[in-house]
């Protein structure tokens, strides 16, 4: 395991894409949350905004890097070949996906949470400008405060979840457009016609299967009581879905041939 993982990292390292993808998952995920923690405003006491959650909207950004990041670390070597080198040096094919897997993870979670924080410190600096002052019942965010600091680990956890989620897609398609359309409908536009359902029963039921929906709501401070989920069941359906995409993309990459 160590010499494919030695092996997953020196392929990603080298080539310019990844670099600028974790700079983006930073740049973007704290540039979002300080727009939205300037632009809403809290114009008098128990105006019902998550303060947390605000702080950490680019996190909705962030995360279309991070599958980006997993897609091109898998179908970035199909589309080129190197992958009949790479399952030659490494014919343990689970193996070499445990490695992949585990390089990804520890990039998402390094460039996560610099992002997460980022984003916080950014609300905690902005937020009182737009009126979520003490008067009005928001103390400054801190990352002493319980659902504040679970909101934001939890992000970060959301963040890697989602690049294994987009490892495992990946691998099953190998294709980087097919891969990328269905891993960005899934967290995008799969949310979207959740609203469009009319009937509640059913659109609570989607929502509690969203894989977006479901462990976003691990960024619930104020609100988590009315969910659909909880904050942690929430992130344990995208953990269902990222085992889930895992385990069929390592049972088609050991039964395909490269």
């Amino acid at each position: 395991m160590r010499r494919e993982t030695q092996a997953e990292w020196t392929k990603l390292r080298t080539v310019p894409g990844p670099g600028w993808l974790l700079a983006g998952v930073v740049v973007l995920t704290v540039a979002l949350s300080a727009v939205a923690s300037a632009a809403v405003t809290c114009a008098s006491p128990g105006c019902g905004h998550d303060a947390a959650r605000l702080s950490l909207l680019g996190v909705q950004l962030g995360q279309a890097m991070v599958a980006l990041l997993a897609v091109l670390a898998v179908c970035g070597e199909y589309s080129t070949g190197l992958i009949r080198t790479s399952l030659t040096a490494m014919p343990r094919r689970t193996t070499a996906l445990a490695a992949k897997a585990a390089v990804l993870t520890g990039l998402s979670l390094v460039a996560g949470t610099v992002a997460v924080l980022g984003s916080v410190l950014a609300g905690r600096l902005l937020l009182p400008g737009s009126g979520f002052t003490p008067a009005h019942g928001y103390p400054p965010l801190s990352l002493a405060d319980g659902p504040t600091l679970r909101a934001a680990a939890g992000s970060v956890l959301y963040l890697a979840l989602i690049a294994l989620l987009s490892l495992g897609v990946a691998t099953a398609v190998r294709d980087s457009a097919a891969a990328t359309g269905a891993v960005l409908g899934l967290l995008y536009l799969f949310p979207i016609a959740i609203r469009m359902v009319s009937d509640e029963e059913t659109q609570r039921l989607l929502w509690q299967l969203s894989p977006t929906n479901a462990g976003l709501a691990i960024q619930a401070t104020t609100d988590a009581a009315v969910l659909p989920l909880s904050p942690w069941e929430g992130l344990g359906v995208l953990t269902a879905w990222t085992a889930a995409a895992l385990l069929i993309g390592g049972l088609l990459l050991r039964r395909r041939d490269a």
